[in-house]
């Protein structure tokens, strides 16, 4: 009975009880690949710290054989009881005899299946000669480590790895660390590999399949590889050269040389994430890793360089210090996310990368503004809830606030606390406080003081602002999408300038409301040339409210082009987000919208695309009557940079000429622009005949395969058809992707629904309906959400309760509109939760009913019908 008891008290436990430590993994798996099976020994160095009779590790889904304990002094005991609790991914090792204090050697043998869902140790197929063939992954991270061997599987409990693998005698595997030796017996090889520094467990990775590889050394004699399909490694290299600039810069900007000796990067054929920074072994989707001239977009490149040096940079933040519990993701993420930014912005200053950091705080403001937000340290009660908060908060508002922190202590100061930082957490694991405390040292400033508002609670201030004479007045309030107030109060660095860029202040606002005599800075506020802008290069994570004569002020000196692009864009998110939160009218939005029809800068235009498109959501719902008029509105804004960028690049354009080419015509497709589309027709024809046409580039293929669906419907099939056997006939991933993103845009509801089934269909590889599902037009979100309810059990079997399961939740229930839909899906969900999308779940539908909130009061806004026929009309 006691033993039972005990047994018990290990249930509904986050953690593990820490009567043991591993100290080392001496790991062995063998493949089958052709029955998708494995079997494996693990000995583990085990550390006894407390007399027990039970040993508790985690493992799930996996078979266990036979299994050991021998102690220092070689006696063995074997447990008289093994409990695999599939709920609690516990394996319970229960002994008649206790063990006692000190060292000793776990052994245990296990077999399991190569599972389908992408994650643990999983297969995945590629093609060999047109034939399919079996490979094999590891996806570790967040928990499932414990699903490929019997592990300690928290990030704090790291341990040594020392790994070999029996594979087919044709194929590379790879690993963390480097191979000492192969032994060939057969046609099956046994490929043994270095032993590993310390590390977590969620790092250690094996992938065995068919590649070929290019290589090149760091400055500091790091062999850097990427290993790519078969025929591609040329498509590697962008990524290789890449990898090898960052592992420089790194390493001179922690002052710490990258730790192991050899870093390789791979490209797999199926991967639930973007890529994952195992420690030396980088896996990546092929999309985000082979880069080819031909059929990349300027974005998808773009995009690659922020990954790799993402990827890169978690050799250090992440794997040689190490979050102490998944509490602290934001410290992996966040800051991997912000200091990729900084190296690609030295790496291709020319792509003004920082600008377009902006739209990461705008994701963050985004989801922190709703009440089922979390704090960036967030409390973990369940291991499969893990993945959801590999999200918005711990990536964008992590980085955000970082970059806030960066630019209120300065880049040396920042700089100079990391690498003290990175050198004192070395092979360690740290908490959000222990970074604080290395910044206040280094600083002199009580950066916890400061920060632990916006870290430990959930949620962001708006700051509203109003003039007096020579005094500005400033409040800070909690700002929430839905419109009810919280009770937040931050410490907001607050930036600002009047009439110049050259006028500036700054100062903490440490209380709920203070004001700032500007008396040093300009005589009186009562000129109406002189604008106020607050938050200067959006630096700060807050939305600022201005009162109406400041709000006007800012709209002429945008017209009168006096402002950067950065504060053009945050004035106009701000704006849209107060009037989603029904704190200010639409037709304020609208006045502000029409004041950027000269508008030319990438990121601002981007930001007003952004804004047309939500905008289009919710007025189809509220103002049906004026949906032309609005489009044409839309129209009208575009069409200047439009005409001026065209379809085809000129010699020596720079970056953001085809980025923004790309934007603005798939823009004016969506919103009807009948020339366009015309165009765009023309072109795919074009295409048809001559698949490398110059005339459609991989910029503005996007255009034209939203004009096809856009134009297709059941009696209309022809284009659509074609396109699906351009998707079929693609023998890149580049061009499979951009298809699958624009196939559900059709209005017709019979084609996007034999679309989504087409996305279920065994000709789309299961990662890449992320990408479908983000696509599906306006006109079928409710045709769409039918489908998902009809299809759920299919898709949870498909799928599995992991990170992909997420998309279907988000892409088809937030863009649902009523409250009526709301209660829907409360209703469907209601029995059918899960861990792994219980709080995704949760934000969806807050997003629903915000939206239907905001439909009810545009309802009730009198003028904006005339507005929108005015402002369509206008030239």
């Amino acid at each position: 009975m006691e033993q039972k008891q005990s047994i018990e008290q290990l249930t509904g436990r986050a953690r593990l009880p820490n009567f043991a430590i591993p100290r080392r993994y001496d790991l062995h798996l063998k493949l089958d690949l052709s029955a998708c099976t494995y079997s494996g020994t693990v000995q583990i160095n085990v550390s006894i710290v407390e007399e027990t009779k039970f040993l508790v590790l985690n493992a799930l889904e996996l078979d266990v054989h036979e299994v050991c304990f021998t102690n220092s002094h070689g006696q063995q005991y074997r447990p008289s009881d093994v409990v695999l609790d599939g709920d609690e991914e516990f394996l319970v090792l229960v002994f008649d005899q206790a063990l006692g204090v000190g060292e000793g050697v776990l052994g245990i043998g296990f077999s399991a299946v190569l599972n389908a869902h992408l994650k643990g140790f999983y297969k995945c197929t590629y093609l060999d000669g047109g034939e399919k063939k079996n490979m094999a992954v590891t996806q570790f991270e967040p928990v499932d480590a414990r699903r490929c061997f019997p592990c300690w599987d928290e990030p704090a409990l790291k341990a040594t790895f020392k790994i070999a693998v029996d594979v087919p005698s044709e194929l590379t595997a790879l690993s963390n660390m480097p191979i000492i030796s192969e032994k060939l017996d057969a046609n099956v090889k046994t490929v043994y590999f270095e032993e590993s520094p310390i590390m977590s467990t969620y790092l250690v990775a094996v992938v065995v399949g068919l590649f070929e590889h290019i290589e090149d050394t760091t400055s500091d004699g790091v062999k850097v590889r990427a290993y790519c399909p078969v025929g591609k490694s040329d498509k590697g290299e962008f990524a290789l050269n890449l990898a090898v600039k960052t592992l420089d810069l790194f390493s001179k900007y922690f002052s710490t040389p990258y730790s192991l000796p050899k870093l390789d990067m791979v490209a797999v054929p199926e991967f639930s994430g973007g890529a994952m920074e195992n420690y030396g072994l980088i896996t990546y989707r092929e999309n985000e890793m082979l880069y080819d001239h031909l059929h990349s977009t300027t974005a998808r490149k773009q995009r690659m360089a922020i990954v790799v040096a993402h990827e890169v940079a978690h050799q250090w933040f992440g794997n040689l210090v190490t979050m102490e519990w998944w509490t602290d993701l934001w410290l992996n993420e966040g800051f991997a996310t912000w200091v990729s930014y900084m190296a690609t912005d030295i790496l291709f200053p020319e792509w003004k990368i920082w600008s377009q950091f902006l739209q990461q705080t705008t994701g963050g403001l985004v989801k922190d503004a709703l009440e089922q937000s979390h704090p960036i340290e967030v409390e973990i009660h369940h291991a499969r809830s893990i993945l959801e908060v590999f999200d918005d908060i711990s990536y964008k508002k992590g980085s955000a606030v970082i970059r806030m922190l960066q630019s209120y202590l300065g880049d040396d100061i920042f700089q100079k606390s990391l690498s003290s930082y990175i050198k004192r957490y070395s092979g360690k694991n740290a908490k959000t406080e222990d970074l604080w405390s290395v910044l206040s040292e280094e600083s002199g400033v009580k950066v916890s003081g400061m920060m632990d508002a916006w870290t430990k609670e959930k949620g962001y201030p708006v700051i509203s602002v109003k003039a007096k004479e020579h005094i500005l007045e400033f409040e800070q309030t909690q700002f929430l999408s839905s419109g009810l107030q919280g009770d937040g109060n931050w410490i907001v660095p607050i930036n600002f300038s009047l009439g110049s860029y050259d006028r500036h202040k700054s100062f903490l606002l440490e209380t709920k409301s203070r004001e700032v005599d500007i008396s040093d800075l300009v005589d009186s506020l009562d000129n109406e040339q002189l604008w106020v802008k607050i938050n200067i290069d959006q630096s700060g994570f807050y939305r600022v409210n201005y009162e109406d004569k400041l709000a006007a002020r800012l709209r002429k000196a945008i017209e009168h082009n006096s402002l950067e692009a950065t504060d053009k864009f945050g004035i106009l998110d701000d704006a849209y987000a107060l009037c989603e939160a029904c704190e200010q009218s639409l037709s304020s939005l609208f006045s502000l919208m029409d004041v950027y029809r000269k508008e030319v800068d990438y990121i601002v235009l981007t930001k007003l695309i952004d804004v047309c498109y939500n905008v289009v959501k919710i007025s189809s719902e509220a103002i049906p009557d004026s949906a032309n008029d609005l489009k044409q509105f839309f129209i009208n804004l575009l069409l200047f940079p439009a005409e001026k960028l065209g379809w085809e690049s000129i010699p020596g354009e720079d970056h953001f000429s085809a980025l923004l080419r790309a934007e603005i015509l798939q823009a004016l497709v969506i919103f009807g622009h009948d020339q366009t589309q015309k165009e765009a027709l023309d072109r795919f024809q074009t295409l048809l005949n001559d698949r490398n046409t110059p005339l459609l580039s991989a910029d503005t293929k996007g255009a034209a395969y939203i004009a096809v669906m856009r134009n297709a419907s059941i009696s209309n099939r022809k284009d659509f058809e074609s396109l699906l056997n351009v998707y079929r006939k693609a023998n890149t991933v580049q061009e499979k992707e951009r298809i699958l993103r624009f196939l559900a845009s059709s209005p017709d509801p019979d084609t996007v629904v034999e679309v989504l089934n087409f996305f279920l269909s065994d000709e789309v590889r299961d990662q890449d309906i992320i990408y479908g599902l983000i696509g599906i037009s306006l006109e079928c979100r409710e045709i769409a959400w039918i489908w998902l309810k009809e299809n759920w059990d299919l898709i949870l079997s498909k799928y599995g309760a992991g990170m992909l399961l997420t998309h279907f939740v988000r892409d088809i229930v937030t863009p649902l509109c009523s409250n009526e839909k709301a209660d829907e899906v409360e209703e469907f969900f209601a029995s059918r939760v899960h861990p792994a999308i219980s709080m995704t779940l949760k934000q969806s539908i807050a997003q629903v009913r915000i939206k239907a909130r905001w439909v009810e009061h545009i309802r009730q806004q009198q003028s904006v019908q005339e507005l929108v026929k005015e402002l369509a009309g206008k030239k």
